[in-house]
């Protein structure tokens, strides 16, 4: 096995989640079989808990896993499937550790960082790595010298020493004072020094920066940091185009360098398909305008990594389409209170996407905006909370004895509750406890060909698509709903559980319980953020 470890330095939001996917698309591209590991140094368990304020948003993997959004990156990038076992966190590897002491494992030995946890953290990166792969990226998150990452920085040090094949790219910034007008190298360098202090020493240098990297930048750091001039990488700013990253480092031939140190002689990268989208993103001029009505947007900033694979399976699908793709974020609280610009973006849209979320801040903002979508009829998406709240505002509006309609997230005295706690949930536990993970969801109707939801999959019988909910439309309620004209046309296994929600004689307005996001990719857009619509040739 071979491994790629990349490390950040300086600062973070460097973007070594990009860095580690797009050496992985290279790799690939030579014909070698990757995959990838995210190490987190945060204590918790994964990051089902965290707020999508501070952490972004949270990514399931087919095996229920929540993980950071990094992890969407790579399958995004590479087309694979990962699972929980993908993303090793502090939490993880210290509950191990612990469990296997109070089993008596350890012989009566004082349990250490080093060696039992560093060990752990090796055996857990190496069984991962044990599966039919080539390759493993490795992104270590933070920054190099966090007292949280220590640990597995020694981890890798020890790991470089006992399987050879080993290759360590790290990512720093090169700011360019505007005092100066300069490129500055000394915080790549003294990010390096603290690197090598801790035991590990950089092959190659990937140097973030808003433009390329200048000449004597690259020698400066090259001579500095004990590396080939050759392997200092320009990563400079590409816009909003990130698949020019792996282009970007194919034409710097990142491959070659990454090759040589792993000992590997395979063909050239082929990019063709890969250079036709990036070449076919930046050619788009028709534009498509989408309002994304959501919850986490601060006051200061719009907070878009809290949606960000929605936003990215927006982008497959526009690209697709041959769109240029324009998103309106939409605060949902600045509905219910009228803003101007709120509603003026609203009523612009092309069409109106109402992602997921928790708690009752903002549903109203969104139960107004698939008010506005029924209404005037432009196509509406809803996703999790999304076609909850298309099913709260139908009552509201249609079913004339329902105005008080609400879920019990929200209300739980509600005398109408459309949409309630599942029975199997914990109420004490937050961590890993939801409807998590690849579900199979059953198309419910005689003709499939008169199923909306079934036409955008091609007329199949079931889907499987990732979920993430405690919540769930009240099955007692389905019959009033259906007799009304809001038509349940997806359902669980049991036939009880709702999954897909559409409403007739309206252009699109569809709601899933699920996350199609999570499993669009580039080339595969999900068929619910395309609407239907065949994907454009790319040849």
């Amino acid at each position: 096995m071979k491994y790629v470890v990349v490390t950040g330095g300086g600062m973070s939001g460097l973007g070594k989640g990009v860095t580690s996917s797009s050496v992985g698309v290279l790799l690939q591209a030579c014909g070698l079989r990757v995959t990838c590991i995210k190490i987190d140094p945060y204590l918790n368990i994964d990051a089902g808990t965290m707020s999508p304020f501070e952490h972004g948003e949270v990514f399931v993997l087919q095996d229920g896993g929540e993980a950071d959004l990094d992890l969407g990156n790579y399958e995004r990038f590479l087309d694979v499937t990962l699972t929980s076992d993908n993303n090793i966190t502090t939490g993880k590897i210290n509950r191990t550790v612990m469990e296997k002491e109070r089993r008596g494992a350890y012989l009566g030995k004082t349990v250490q960082v080093v060696p039992h946890v560093t060990d752990e953290i090796q055996d857990w990166i190496q069984r991962v790595a044990h599966a039919p792969v080539d390759v493993c990226v490795i992104e270590l998150g933070g920054t190099v010298g966090d007292i949280e990452s220590c640990p597995f920085v020694e981890a890798l040090a020890e790991l470089s020493y006992r399987v050879g094949d080993f290759c360590l790219i790290h990512v720093s910034h090169v700011p360019v004072l505007s005092a100066v007008g300069e490129q500055k190298t000394k915080p790549t360098q003294h990010s390096v020094r603290t690197l090598r202090s801790l035991g590990l020493a950089p092959n190659i240098l990937a140097c973030r920066s808003n433009s390329p990297l200048e000449g004597y930048a690259r020698e400066k750091l090259a001579r500095s940091c004990h590396v080939s001039s050759g392997n200092v990488l320009s990563l400079h700013d590409v816009g909003k185009n990130v698949w020019r990253v792996p282009i970007l480092l194919r034409d710097q031939k990142a491959h070659e360098a990454v090759l040589r140190v792993l000992n590997l002689d395979v063909k050239e990268p082929d990019l063709k398909e890969w250079t036709a989208r990036a070449e076919l993103f930046d050619a788009l001029v028709e534009p498509v305008r989408i309002a994304l009505v959501g919850k986490y947007m601060g006051l200061t900033r719009i907070n878009k990594d809290a949606y960000f694979s929605v936003e990215k399976a927006l982008m497959h699908a526009s690209v697709a389409l041959r769109k240029k793709l324009a998103v309106d974020w939409v605060p949902a609280e600045d509905l219910e209170d009228g803003t101007a610009p709120a509603w003026n973006k609203l009523k612009g849209a092309d069409g109106i996407l109402v992602p997921g979320g928790f708690g009752d801040r903002g549903v109203e903002g969104k139960i107004l905006a698939a008010k506005h979508a029924r209404e005037n009829r432009i196509p509406y998406l809803g996703i999790c909370l999304g076609m909850q709240v298309a099913v709260i505002e139908f009552a509201r509006s249609v079913l004339l004895d329902m105005q008080d309609a609400n879920s019990t997230e929200f209300d739980a005295e509600t005398k109408n509750p459309c949409v309630v706690f599942m029975p199997e949930g914990s109420r004490t536990h937050m961590g890993g406890t939801m409807r998590l993970g690849s579900r199979r969801t059953y198309f419910h109707h005689d003709n499939h060909v008169g199923c909306m939801a079934a036409r955008l999959y091609g007329n199949v019988s079931y889907v499987d698509e990732r979920h993430r909910h405690r919540y769930e439309v009240n099955p007692e309620m389905v019959a009033r709903f259906e007799e009304a004209g809001l038509w349940f046309s997806g359902r669980d296994e049991s036939g009880e559980r709702m999954e897909i929600v559409e409403l007739g004689e309206h252009p699109f307005y569809v709601g899933v319980q699920f996350h199609p996001e999570f499993k669009s990719r580039p080339g595969k857009p999900s068929p619910v953020f395309t609407g239907g619509k065949k994907n454009s040739d790319l040849n």
